[in-house]
């Protein structure tokens, strides 16, 4: 007997078939009867950024992860911003996101496993109510003592109806062309915006590298990072999920934590957080020693390299836990004792020998994994 499909779900997949059908005939054929001017671009423009980095910044890192911490009104702006991408309430969405991390790859309670293939975690979850996806708000209640979050709740129907459909039709009506707003900056940025964010769901757990955790299907990927203001970096943040940053390294393209920091900056977000460099290199060992230990064994070499490769692991992770464990002492003493305090002096010599130890033991390393490369 075949499988019975899920319920549909019809708003859903009213809102995510129609728009998009709209987006490829009534968006270009005005564009040619009429034409778009700069005007209508540039509302396209800042209302297909504000949206994005709602869902990256807010929904997802602010929210969902809880990476960092917002004044009132940065969280009211974002709420409402959040609103108009037409991804559901916070309270939803999270739910559903912070589901996804601890259920990871699991058909049954992952909201959008990537296991059950690119259409179901690309869109098909949303299009359907299936029993992984249920509503379910016992993972969110610290959110919901947000009074922000409790209110976009509530009106949320009203904000989305406002923001995306109100607002551009009274931009439109203020500079003499009403449907050009409405056709830009609602329907194409919303069928962008949504497709930009699903990609994250799907594109994200296939396509890419693993270089910080291998037991998940997550991915980094520097394309969807350009085109999903950061979160292409996905491998990582499912490593360090309450990172405030997806894009680790500085020069890693990730427009939301530059929002963030930002915002810090003029105290509009606090309690920003973060790993140590060296335990995002730890993690990041582990992905090495499993993939070398791999090749290994699909060569069929000599248990003399496995053992080789577990002795150079083994004395570079304790090297690190070693300098880890100590630098929360170190900052401890660094803040509380003068630099010619002797207990300060003997503790900066031994951190110098643990980090000379640990760029010693790199090096052996590099060197190992090279032998065993050739």
């Amino acid at each position: 007997m075949p499988e019975q499909k899920a319920p549909l779900n019809k708003l859903n997949a009213l809102i995510l078939t129609t728009t998009p059908l709209l987006a490829v005939s009534v968006v270009p054929y005005y564009g040619y009867r009429v034409g778009y001017d700069g005007f209508e671009w540039s509302v396209f423009f800042l209302f297909m950024v504000l949206t994005g980095l709602a869902i990256t910044a807010a929904y997802h890192r602010l929210w969902s992860h809880k990476a960092y911490e917002a004044h009132f009104l940065y969280r009211l702006f974002w709420a409402i911003w959040g609103a108009c991408a037409l991804q559901n309430s916070v309270l939803h969405w999270a739910s559903d996101h912070r589901n996804h991390h601890r259920f990871v790859d699991r058909d049954d309670r992952d909201p959008y496993s990537a296991k059950r293939g690119f259409w179901f975690s690309h869109i098909g979850w949303i299009l359907r109510k299936y029993d992984s996806g249920q509503d379910d708000f016992s993972n969110v209640k610290d959110l919901m003592a947000d009074p922000v979050v409790r209110w976009q709740h509530k009106y949320y129907i009203y904000l989305a109806v406002v923001t995306n459909l109100v607002v551009p039709l009274l931009l439109g009506y203020w500079h003499g062309k009403l449907w050009g707003v409405v056709l830009l900056a609602g329907v194409l940025r919303l069928v962008l915006n949504h497709h930009f964010t699903f990609l994250i769901n799907s594109l994200a757990h296939i396509w890419g590298g693993q270089s910080y955790a291998d037991d998940h299907t997550a991915r980094d990927n520097y394309l969807l990072a350009f085109f999903t203001y950061g979160e292409g970096f996905h491998n990582y943040h499912h490593r360090f999920q309450w990172d405030y940053r997806n894009g680790a390294k500085w020069w890693h393209f990730d427009p939301a934590k530059w929002v963030i920091k930002l915002s810090s900056w003029l105290g509009l977000s606090y309690g920003l957080k973060r790993p140590s460099n060296l335990k995002i290199e730890q993690a990041h060992l582990k992905v090495q020693y499993n993939r070398a230990k791999k090749a290994i064994a699909q060569s069929q070499a000599s248990s003399h390299w496995i053992q080789r490769l577990e002795e150079g692991y083994q004395k570079l992770r304790l090297a690190l836990e070693d300098l880890v464990a100590f630098q929360k002492q170190w900052v401890e003493v660094k803040h509380t004792q003068r630099k010619t305090h002797p207990e300060r002096v003997v503790m900066k010599k031994r951190r110098a020998e643990l980090k000379s130890n640990v760029k010693h033991r790199r090096r052996e390393w590099r060197a190992l994994r090279s032998e065993i490369a050739a």
